[in-house]
């Protein structure tokens, strides 16, 4: 069964750091949009970092935009969310994505609204 399963939440100190891992299985990662959404409670879902294959483009929102950085190992079909300077403002459930779409990164992360895969989600809590 194809699917994405994330690792490496928790909780961690304000001006800490988290690196968040995304392992696909059943499909090819290298071939899709990618990205993170995260949510909490009573607020909207998030697009907080997003990259297009195709457009060769990265986007985050101001709200992190400096902190926190996405990538991928095509080898391991692995993707990362490196957060760091972390606020209490962060946390929320953290959920990556991939969805095979000819888009841009700031359209995936805040145009699309069903994806192809979706992780089940690892929360992250900033508190001290």
């Amino acid at each position: 069964q194809a699917q994405l399963v994330e690792s490496g939440g928790g909780l961690v100190q304000p001006g800490g750091s988290l690196n968040l891992s995304c392992t696909a299985s059943g499909f090819t990662l290298e071939n899709y949009a990618i990205g993170w959404f995260r949510q909490a409670p009573g607020k909207k879902r998030e697009g907080v970092s997003c990259h297009s294959t195709s457009h060769g483009t990265t986007y985050y929102p101001d709200s992190v935009k400096g902190r926190f950085t996405i990538s991928r190992d095509n080898a391991k079909n692995t993707m990362y969310l490196q957060m760091n300077s972390l606020k209490p403002e962060d946390t929320a459930v953290y959920h990556c994505a991939a969805h095979r779409i000819w888009s841009s990164s700031s359209f995936v992360c805040t145009g699309l609204y069903s994806f192809d895969y979706w992780g089940q989600g690892t929360q992250v809590t900033v508190s001290s």
